[in-house]
């Protein structure tokens, strides 16, 4: 969501805070429609960060419109609406410790309570130490907890593998334990592939989600795209066509178990393989059956599933390389 709104001039690429919510509000709405068109069951509110560094006298402002922004459009829609907070940043980093993070969850938490949001989901942890105690206070609310780590195969930033972050979350009690916002939807499967055999051999069984960038990062480094020299500015020659995410729209299906997803990019897409057909479906052709009246042959001829499955899109960038040269963090 930050990076449609970015693209259009609402939020600020970096530290993508979300005062549009209130400068901006139209924007928001706009957007949560977009996804509801794709076939989205959730909406999830624009709320800001719980690092003290960003915290201003609008957070409460911000955080109120995004409540409202979401439950309209939720309720327009006959869907789901959600809380969302995220890591604490700063605070954990300097050794903040539990009970001053888990006061700081409390607080942020509290406007999603006064507005009876469906559910919470926490985002965007890279500790897995930090999100058991997410967990922990959001369990207390009584309202359905949903826990994703920003995190790859490499496991998180203390070096904690991803099987033992799912062990651990699922064992504090989060309901739907994944990914997001770091890779690709490719990168983010063989991770929650990792995650998911070992809830398995533990016996635990829990909903598992992604929420992946829109671009491909297989030469990113274990912190994802905000490793690559495109970041924030030139990622665009990345972006995933609709086929990208058909692909991985099957591959999320094919496996064995409930997978929760949302991605902006022709997220309808998703919907068509479980077999549902939203609203955004009725001006698309899920195989671009609608070439087929092409006044060109040539064009015609591409109006069929095989056509698209099997192309590799060109760039048409003719200096540029498949992959960058990696300069961040290792």
């Amino acid at each position: 969501m930050t990076f449609a709104l970015e693209k259009r001039g609402y939020v600020k690429a970096g530290p993508w805070t979300p005062e549009c919510t209130v400068e901006n509000p139209e924007a928001v709405h706009q957007l949560h429609r977009e996804f509801l068109r794709a076939g989205a069951d959730v909406i999830q509110a624009f709320s800001f960060s719980m690092d003290d560094n960003v915290i201003d006298e609008k957070n409460e402002e911000i955080n109120q419109s995004a409540c409202d922004l979401a439950k309209a459009v939720a309720r327009e829609g006959g869907v789901f609406s959600a809380g969302s907070i995220c890591q604490t940043a700063t605070l954990y980093m300097h050794g903040a410790g539990r009970n001053r993070i888990q006061e700081r969850i409390e607080e942020q938490i509290q406007i999603f309570l006064k507005n009876d949001m469906d559910l919470l989901i926490a985002e965007f942890f890279e500790y897995c130490e930090e999100a058991e105690w997410v967990v922990e206070v959001m369990k207390t609310t009584g309202k359905p907890t949903a826990i994703t780590m920003s995190i790859g195969p490499a496991g998180d930033s203390n070096n904690v593998p991803p099987q033992e972050c799912a062990v651990r979350l699922a064992r504090t009690g989060a309901d739907i334990i994944g990914l997001n916002c770091k890779f690709d939807p490719y990168i983010s499967l063989e991770t929650l592939r990792l995650m998911k055999e070992a809830l398995e051999r533990d016996g635990l069984s829990c909903h598992l989600m992604i929420q992946p960038v829109g671009y491909h990062t297989p030469d990113s480094g274990r912190t994802g795209f905000q490793s690559l020299p495109e970041c924030p500015f030139a990622l665009e020659p990345r972006t995933l066509t609709r086929w990208d995410v058909q692909k991985y729209a099957r591959q999320a299906y094919d496996l064995p178990h409930n997978i929760f997803s949302a991605i902006y990019f022709f997220s309808f897409q998703l919907a068509i393989e479980r077999g549902f057909l939203p609203e955004a479906s009725q001006k698309h052709s899920p195989w671009g059956e609608s070439l087929k009246a092409h006044p060109k042959e040539w064009c015609r001829a591409r109006g069929n599933r095989a056509y698209w499955e099997s192309l590799e899109p060109a760039t048409g960038r003719p200096y540029s390389s498949a992959k960058s040269k990696f300069d961040g963090p290792a």
